[in-house]
């Protein structure tokens, strides 16, 4: 039996795996499906991948340290690509050997010296650490609207969405406008009788290319300006770039760029442009088979899709054992429990770049962190304190919207200087480029074109 726990196979449990592994920790992991992967294998019971699913984030921009991805993939794979990556991975760096897969963890319960944890299995095992790595796109928020029990079409969450037959014909209205929203929007808007959005407020659209570079690409390659005068500089280059969205009805935003998600889609400009996608305000109930909107007006739809978001969930951890704002964990950095010593989460959090890369110096930061504990009780003492006391800003000077979605939001640059002042405090080097765990790694051109 392993010293540490890891709960889930996906992108993040596979970045602390191998970074456990990495550091010489010993180190279960539990997947409770049949292969790694998480949210990504869309056969996955609960996934909530559709099939129109690439990622918001490009190739060049989306790979583990020391990891790129092959670039015979397009600029913004398909989910296909992504599951195919991230098991290719795992092969590379030796990561099954750590994983039981069809292992779920229904308990952790915490214990004077460590964890208890109850597997699916009814096996108990006993840990020092516990991380927790199960994801955020697992447990739909679905509001509960007026009148919607008189609705006579179909009312499903996004969560429940897999394909754009389902929309073939009909009209078809989706409410909200985060990233899977949209695309779902897309998709109606290219098969159904009739397609609608539904948002709250304006948000700025990222087209996916700059000047012919992906989007992510151009923000990481060009000038690193202060923040106001990005989202000066950057609003403007916008403007120029796509136009003026509010002339096709789209609601101007009441914010400036970066306060919170911008949508990051080229297809609902073109849908916009040409009539197939309209907007609509806030629905505010239903009656039969009418919508209801915010401002009295009314409309009959066929099908509703809600893509109202997640619930972000530990559901095998007592909630009072973690601290909780905005429906988010509060973690010391989006990592360390400030109450318990031995817990930690990765994946808990949103970010306005590349994911996996920082999954990677998270997830080191997890390994060095729980190694010290094992070595030199007194520098993990003044760990601890600095996890118990400090709530560093990690905003970058952006003034978030106050809503839930953006309890747990972080600009990367200002978050990579935090890490690095606290590695620095610590005598811990970088994760940088093919540099892991202090170590020059290589690896082998993934082979999955899939």
């Amino acid at each position: 039996m392993a010293d540490h726990c890891i709960v889930g196979a996906g992108p993040g449990g596979l970045a602390a795996t191998r970074a456990f592994l990495a550091h010489g920790l010993d180190v279960d992991v539990f997947e409770r499906h049949e292969d790694i992967g998480g949210i990504w294998d869309q056969q996955n019971p609960g996934s909530p991948i559709y099939d129109s699913a690439h990622f918001i984030s490009s190739r060049s921009m989306s790979g583990f340290h020391g990891y790129p991805m092959p670039e015979h993939l397009p600029d913004y794979p398909s989910h296909r690509h992504v599951l195919a990556y991230l098991r290719d991975f795992a092969r590379e760096y030796d990561l099954y050997r750590a994983i039981e897969l069809g292992t779920g963890v229904e308990r952790a319960e915490r214990e004077d010296d460590g964890w208890t944890v109850t597997l699916s299995t009814g096996e108990t095992r006993r840990y020092r650490t516990l991380l927790c790595a199960n994801g955020t796109t697992w447990f739909p928020n679905t509001p509960k609207l007026p009148g919607e029990e008189t609705f006579g079409g179909e009312l499903l969450h996004s969560h429940d969405y897999r394909s754009s037959a389902l929309l073939a014909g009909k009209r078809v209205l989706v409410v909200g406008a985060g990233n899977s929203g949209v695309d779902i929007a897309c998709d109606a808007a290219g098969a159904a009788a009739a397609a609608a959005i539904s948002v709250r407020r304006g948000y700025h659209i990222v087209p996916k290319y700059l000047f012919g570079v992906p989007a992510d690409e151009f923000a990481e390659k060009g000038p690193h300006l202060p923040m106001p005068v990005a989202q000066r500089v950057l609003t403007r280059l916008l403007r120029a770039q796509i136009g003026d969205p509010t002339k096709h009805g789209w609601p101007k935003p009441d914010h400036r760029l970066f306060e919170t998600h911008p949508i990051v889609n080229d297809q609902i400009l073109h849908y916009l442009r040409h009539g197939d996608l309209t907007v609509r305000p806030d629905v505010s109930g239903f009656d039969g088979d009418d919508v209801l909107f915010k401002g009295g007006a009314r409309e009959p739809f066929d099908v509703v899709v809600l893509a109202t978001g997640y619930r972000w969930q530990i559901p095998y951890v007592d909630e009072s054992l973690l601290r909780w704002k905005g429906g988010r964990a509060d973690l010391y950095l989006h990592l360390f429990s400030r109450e318990h010593d031995g817990l930690a989460g990765i994946g808990f959090t949103e970010g306005d770049g590349g994911a996996y890369a920082l999954f990677d110096e998270m997830a080191d930061l997890i390994a060095r962190a729980t190694k010290l504990a094992e070595t030199d009780p007194v520098a993990h003492a003044r760990f601890r304190r600095t996890v118990e006391t400090e709530t560093p800003d990690l905003s970058g000077g952006v003034r978030h919207v106050r809503t839930d979605r953006m309890a747990n939001y972080l600009n990367m640059v200002a978050y990579r200087k935090v890490m690095a002042r606290l590695r620095a405090r610590f005598d811990w080097p970088p994760v940088d480029g093919g540099t892991f765990a202090g170590v020059r790694v290589g690896a082998r051109e993934p082979v999955s074109a899939a």
